[in-house]
């Protein structure tokens, strides 16, 4: 059976197509930065010594995911960076790195700074799970 489509003229749906497909450039050849993904939580002496909430060390219960990127030889101006939901996008001149994040996040909730003495910029992004309301109600 065919599929058909709302307009005659297109030859897929945008459902189909996995978000952050846009930004795939094989021909672009320059380096892809050393990168570290972390997840952090807020803790409270409630959840460290007493085991009160139901958190625990696993990142199902982080509330924000921190990537630090190594550029050396970069300035804060040089930097490009687009967060979506699913993707980061970060390009220098001499750098670039396209990141499908393991979680979906907030992006008009999310921070980046650029430690100039350590060559890193570090991004913190709100995590938005479906049944985040289970862990921080």
């Amino acid at each position: 059976s065919q599929v058909k489509s709302e307009h005659g003229k297109t030859i897929w749906n945008t459902e189909e197509v996995p978000e952050g497909s846009e930004f795939d450039d094989s021909w672009d050849t320059r380096e892809q930065p050393e990168y570290q993904i972390l997840f952090k939580q807020s803790v409270g002496t409630e959840d460290v010594f007493f085991g009160m909430s139901r958190k625990d060390p696993s990142t199902a219960c982080c509330e924000d995911m921190v990537i630090k990127i190594k550029l050396p030889e970069t300035k804060c101006s040089d930097i490009t960076l687009d967060i979506q939901d699913k993707v980061l996008d970060l390009r220098t001149a001499k750098k670039k790195l396209l990141l499908h994040l393991p979680y979906p996040v907030d992006s008009k909730n999310s921070k980046a700074r650029f430690l100039s003495e350590e060559e890193t910029l570090e991004v913190t992004l709100r995590l938005s799970r479906m049944f985040d309301f289970i862990n921080f109600a």
